[in-house]
């Protein structure tokens, strides 16, 4: 009796975590991260949604479950010293191995297929737009390929440079490293990617919201990696435009 309680209980849980992962991201709280800020989001941004709100699901059944009980099978005052004991119960155990496993297998599934989408390569061509990243001991490059001269910009620690995108164009970033491993990271973009010396890794993603936003390393690179700061100002295509013939001037 005590097992088909907990199977009901369970798979009321089960639905009401399916409800709520159905619905779409406009009505859940972004959790920490804005909406609609780049093409990553609009992929990991459910995906973000869907993990905490299965942490709750869980978190509140695991609760009752400790709770129920405590409280249900306290000792009474009138009644024997010691409740029944019963050393094992199959159809518990094995609901108990199974939910966990299906939980982690649902969370898998889901993201592999995110991740798959955030780190396609598109084929050439498709692509509007190529820039080159270097990371190095303690700051950034930017190489745009748009330009026929590749003009480079390069911070310092104490002068972030600024990364220009093109809102609503797509861009494919070529991921380098000079001497350590960095982390190319914008938080706002819920993206991270490793620049890694010797290994060239790539990313793609569009910008969709105008404005700045801020961007770091977050791989311990160093005694100043706390410093190694940048800038991702989106502009529109036509301001991107006067951007880079700017620097095919300078």
């Amino acid at each position: 009796m005590h097992f088909k309680r907990a199977l009901s209980t369970a798979l009321v849980a089960a639905g009401g975590l399916v409800t709520l992962t159905s619905c779409s991201s406009s009505k859940v709280s972004g959790m920490g991260f804005p909406k609609g800020v780049s093409s990553v989001n609009d992929t990991s941004l459910p995906l973000w949604q869907g993990a905490w709100i299965t942490a709750g699901v869980v978190g509140v059944f695991t609760a009752i479950l400790i709770l129920w009980p405590v409280f249900r099978h306290r000792k009474k005052k009138d009644g024997p010293e010691f409740p029944k004991q019963t050393r094992y119960n199959i159809p518990t155990e094995v609901a108990y191995t199974l939910i966990p496993f299906l939980i982690v297998a649902v969370l898998f599934y889901f993201t592999a297929r995110d991740e798959s989408r955030v780190t396609k390569i598109s084929a050439p061509g498709v692509v509007s737009h190529v820039i080159d990243v270097n990371a190095i001991q303690w700051s950034w490059q930017f190489t745009y390929q748009d330009a026929p001269s590749h003009p480079t910009i390069t911070g310092t620690p104490a002068q972030r440079p600024t990364l220009v995108l093109p809102q609503g164009e797509r861009v494919r970033f070529n991921l380098t490293s000079s001497d350590v491993d960095h982390g190319f990271w914008i938080p706002a973009f819920m993206i991270q990617m490793q620049n890694l010396p010797g290994v060239t890794n790539h990313l793609e993603f569009t910008a969709n919201k105008l404005g700045e936003f801020p961007g770091r390393c977050n791989i311990l690179c160093g005694r100043d990696h706390s410093l190694m700061l940048f800038t991702v100002k989106v502009v529109t295509p036509a301001e991107y435009q006067s951007y880079i013939t700017s620097l095919k001037v300078a």
